[in-house]
C-alpha cells in the first residue's frame, strides 16, 4: 500500500507539473531535491502519462536551451534523463571535443561505467547552476546501460561529447552536480567564456586561471 501511496504521489506531481503550457520551471542548484537521489523509474508513470512527461521535458531542454535535462531538475525524483545535442559547432571544436550529432532519446535508469583509461577535460554547465562553467575532467567512454521510454534496453558504448553528457545526466539522477566534479579554480562567468575562453580546449584558461588540467585529451 506505501508503494501504491508513492507511485499516486509522483503522478500527481507530474500532473500539477503538466497542467500549464510551456517549459516546465527549472530547480536551481540549493535546492534539496538535486541532492537526493532518484528512485527507480517502474510504472510510476503510466504510459500515457509519461509520454507527456518526456515531451514536457523536451521542450524545457529546447527552450532553456540545453543538450540534456534529468527529472530531478524540474523537481521530480525519477531516474530519467532525456538528450539531444545537434551540435552546431565549427570543426575544430568537433575534432578537439568529439562533439557529433546526438539524436533526441530518452534514458531511464541508466547507468554507465568506464571504458578504458582516458579522459577528457573541458568546460561544461549546467540549467541548475545558470550563468557558470567549469572544467570537468570525466571518462572519453563509456558503457551505457538503460532503458528507452518504451522498456527497451540499451547497452551500448559512448564516447566524445555524448559520454559527458550521458555521465552529467546520469550524475544528476545520484544527487551529484557537475560541480562536484569540477576544477574550481576553472569556475568562470557565462561573460568570461564567450570573452576569454572561446577556444576549443581548456589549455589557455588552465594556464592563465592556474589550474592543472587533469585527465587525457585535451
Amino acid at each position: 500500500m506505501a508503494a501504491e501511496r508513492d507511485h499516486a504521489s509522483l503522478a500527481e506531481r507530474v500532473e500539477e507539473l503538466l497542467a500549464t503550457d510551456g517549459p516546465l520551471p527549472i530547480v536551481a542548484a540549493g535546492d534539496p531535491v538535486l541532492r537526493r537521489g532518484t528512485e527507480p523509474f517502474d510504472g510510476q508513470l503510466g504510459p500515457a502519462l509519461l509520454a507527456r512527461f518526456v515531451e514536457a521535458l523536451r521542450r524545457t531542454m529546447h527552450a532553456a536551451p540545453g543538450v540534456g535535462l534529468a527529472a530531478p531538475q524540474v523537481g521530480v525524483a525519477l531516474r530519467i534523463a532525456v538528450m539531444e545535442d545537434p551540435a552546431p559547432v565549427p570543426e575544430e571544436v568537433r575534432i578537439a571535443r568529439g562533439r557529433v550529432p546526438l539524436p533526441f532519446r530518452v534514458l531511464v535508469n541508466p547507468s554507465y561505467e568506464p571504458v578504458g583509461t582516458g579522459r577528457a577535460a573541458f568546460f561544461e554547465g549546467c540549467l541548475s547552476v545558470p550563468g557558470w562553467q567549469a572544467v570537468v575532467a570525466r571518462h572519453a567512454a563509456v558503457r551505457l546501460r538503460a532503458q528507452d521510454e518504451h522498456g527497451r534496453p540499451v547497452d551500448e558504448v559512448v564516447t566524445g561529447w555524448p559520454a559527458r553528457i550521458v555521465q552529467h545526466e546520469t550524475d544528476h539522477l545520484d544527487g551529484i552536480l557537475y560541480l562536484d566534479r569540477a576544477e574550481l579554480r576553472s569556475l568562470s562567468s557565462n561573460r568570461a567564456m564567450a570573452e576569454r575562453w572561446t577556444q576549443p580546449t581548456p589549455r589557455e584558461a588552465a594556464a592563465q586561471l592556474g589550474f592543472d588540467l587533469p585527465g587525457r585529451d585535451t
